[in-house]
């Protein structure tokens, strides 16, 4: 039986608090009831409503086959809800036990077929195997039916960061193959979709179909991608189904989650969030400098993201998952990482990214975690509490934050974002250019870089944050629709959001690229970037004058393109003037060039130097009510910033003018009023002039008018609700 998610329903106030693991005790002393005691006190101190538990230790929960040890977490959801702290428990499916991997090795996963991964990691096994699914539901019913009516209780998390790897085990690749007759019907139309008249590699059996191991037509690669991610959802949501089946006759209250990587290699978020009653988070990033705005730091290529653009780029990300708030289940407590990376936040900086993750729509932040570990893998992924268990900067920094939220109550949950530019993000063009043979950018070892589509989108993003806006992530299926969605009028889009940004837009369907121009054609400003619309939903080249689907009312098209090694001076073009585009002295394009080539488009930016100067970079064209611009390059930090700031001159905040290094986020409360969130990220002293009358949302008392000085101290933040 399948259970529909239920409508989530914004809690009466921020949920604070961390992963709490009473079970990894310290070395040579059983878990006791004094230590448990003390962790909950001191949680209440910091004004803790939270705790996640119970997710890591399948073999506490099940220490041998059919051995099952339920009461242990008991004491700690008791002690929690004397406390007034409520709890997520989490099933334990991401972390096997030994006894399985002894009893079942073919529960094994394979990264390399036929090769299967040795244990003593997590997220070891094919968590499509019948015997995995059989230990899996077992233990689910068992944790679930034990704790779905304990009153601590709120909800559940289903496993733990699913889709870490693609996995090529005999029994998925069966699995593919009878996708593939599902979809294709037959090996004719399969040869035909994927041009497997290339290098005689057409079949005549389904069983001639070679595994994906050393695959090289990116065809297949899509297809394999996208199954991969197709077996994720469907784990989650057997999970989540299981959970609502025990838990509903009981508890139909309580909400269903997982926690979600973004950067995993199996992951396609906005369809595994349709299981779930809400989407949830990890959110760790490079404190310290790391949030240093204005910056000039490079894009991280790995999960700790870098920069101040980047939590929000993130935070946007899990917004678009269900286009509705979400719970950050992980983010930092003190330095992340192994024992090599150590970088603990200055102060202020807990306060700014946890203020900073509720301004884009986050109702719940969670550290991980509370208790630093003394063994295993993650020794030195600090905790709220140190090695010594004696409270200091970090508890206070984030008891701090606690008591501002437990004043805040309400008013800032259940807010909606505002934005003055919709991005548009694309797995599916995340994958297609990540094959090898189609990724356009090259890695530091000068091969095929599997992040293509990360570097060519996200500096969009970047230069859209640097020119002080906010930005709606959205996805293809939410504003196109697809077989099981409804997309979204374009006019009425358009009248929503103004300006669209669709840059390595790599697979589009001609469906969609008409949507595009409609929405250019009844007001929205299209900004297209490189690479988008060069390939349909296949990964094959469109035959079509590219962008294609778009060329004609873009007014401009181009055959030719080129990696760029090294970033390239550009200057303002003949239209630059008139269109009011001041382009800055250091103003670059990086990474990729198309080759434009203008049929009455109109030249913002060209190129200084002598080769490439017959093309120009950025080039725009009016459309019906509305514009399509299309950005040739990857712009550098400079022109990127100069470029938004044109698109959009004021932002939709009403905070204009502000000092270097101070952004204001804006949203709009269940109530209709305005939420104002006012960062400083420097390490001065800086000040801004208050455009309206607004009340301080963590001190009512504080209230400042029309053309009052407020002051902020370095990494300070401050939240007002307007008068």
């Amino acid at each position: 039986m399948t259970h529909r998610p239920r409508r989530y329903t914004a809690p009466d106030h921020v949920l604070f608090g961390a992963a709490y693991y009473h079970e990894y005790h310290r070395p040579g002393h059983a878990p006791s009831a004094q230590q448990l005691a003390t962790d909950l006190d001191l949680m209440r101190d910091a004004n803790v409503s939270l705790i996640r538990v119970g997710e890591s230790v399948w073999s506490t929960w099940e220490p041998a086959e059919g051995r099952f040890e339920l009461d242990w977490l008991a004491p700690v959801l008791d002690g929690a809800h004397e406390r007034g702290i409520e709890a997520i428990v989490g099933t334990p499916t991401y972390a096997v036990p030994p006894w399985m991997a002894r009893l079942h090795p073919e529960v094994a996963g394979e990264e390399t077929s036929g090769r299967p991964l040795t244990w003593g990691a997590r997220q070891e096994a094919d968590f499509t195997h019948p015997a995995f699914r059989h230990y899996a539901e077992r233990v689910i019913r068992k944790i679930i039916a034990r704790y779905a009516d304990h009153p601590a209780v709120i909800g559940f998390q289903v496993d733990n960061e699913p889709g870490l790897r693609l996995l090529h085990n005999h029994g998925i690749f069966e699995q593919f193959i009878d996708h593939l007759k599902d979809t294709y019907g037959d090996v004719q139309r399969l040869n035909a979709a994927w041009g497997l008249v290339y290098w005689s590699h057409q079949i005549t059996r389904w069983d001639e179909l070679w595994v994906p191991d050393g695959n090289l037509q990116p065809q297949y690669d899509l297809a394999w991608r996208r199954f991969q991610a197709r077996l994720v959802d469907e784990f989650i949501a057997w999970q989540a189904d299981l959970v609502r089946e025990v838990a509903e006759p009981i508890a139909p209250e309580k909400f269903v989650t997982t926690c979600i990587s973004y950067d995993q290699a199996g992951v396609e978020d906005v369809d595994l969030s349709t299981s779930l009653d809400v989407a949830s988070a990890n959110v760790y990033y490079t404190m310290q400098e790391g949030l240093r705005h204005p910056s000039d730091r490079p894009m991280s290529d790995g999960w700790i993201i870098d920069g101040t653009w980047a939590v929000y780029q993130l935070a946007d990300l899990a917004y678009s998952s269900k286009q509705a708030p979400f719970l950050v289940t992980e983010t930092n407590a003190a330095a992340i990482g192994h024992g090599s990376i150590n970088t603990p936040a200055f102060d202020g900086q807990w306060r700014q990214i946890a203020w900073a993750l509720i301004s884009r729509g986050a109702e719940a932040i969670e550290y991980w975690h509370w208790n630093t570990l003394h063994y295993g893998a993650e020794t030195y992924w600090g905790g709220v509490l140190p090695h010594d268990g004696t409270p200091g900067r970090v508890f206070s920094e984030i008891a701090r934050i606690g008591t501002e939220l437990a004043a805040a109550g309400d008013t800032v949950t259940g807010l909606r974002p505002d934005a003055d530019v919709a991005f548009l993000y694309s797995s599916e063009s995340k994958w297609a250019l990540a094959a090898p043979a189609v990724a356009p950018l090259l890695d530091r070892a000068g091969g095929p870089d599997p992040d293509s589509y990360r570097r060519l989108a996200l500096p969009f993003y970047r230069g859209a944050f640097d020119a002080g806006l906010q930005i709606n992530t959205v996805r293809p299926s939410q504003v196109f629709g697809n077989s099981h969605t409804p997309g979204v009028d374009p006019a009425e889009f358009a009248a929503l959001r103004p300006v669209l940004v669709a840059a390595a837009t790599y697979v589009l369907r001609a469906h969609e690229a008409q949507w595009l121009t409609e929405y250019a054609r009844t007001g929205g400003h299209l900004v297209l970037g490189p690479r988008t619309g060069y390939a349909d939903d296949e990964a094959r080249a469109h035959t079509d004058a590219q962008p294609a689907g778009l060329a004609r009312a873009a007014g401009v098209s181009y055959q030719e393109f080129e990696t760029l090694r090294t970033p390239v001076e550009v200057h303002a073009g003949p239209g630059a003037v008139c269109a009011g585009l001041a382009i800055p002295a250091d103003a670059t394009a990086t990474l990729w060039s198309d080759y434009l080539v203008p049929d009455g488009a109109r030249i913002l930016v060209e190129y200084a130097d002598t080769h490439r100067r017959c093309w120009p970079a950025i080039v725009t064209h009016a459309v019906g009510a509305g514009r399509i611009t299309t950005v040739g390059a990857v712009p550098g930090q400079s022109l990127a910033e100069a470029f938004f700031a044109w698109l959009v001159p004021t932002p939709v905040s009403g905070w204009a003018s502000l000092p270097v290094g101070v952004r204001v986020t804006s949203a709009a409360s269940r109530d209709g009023g305005n939420i104002y969130f006012v960062h400083n990220w420097t390490p001065e002293v800086t000040d801004v002039t208050v455009p309206q009358k607004v009340r301080d949302v963590t001190d009512p008392s504080v209230i400042l008018d029309v053309t009052d000085r407020l002051e902020l101290a370095p990494w300070d933040v401050r939240v007002f609700q307007a008068e």
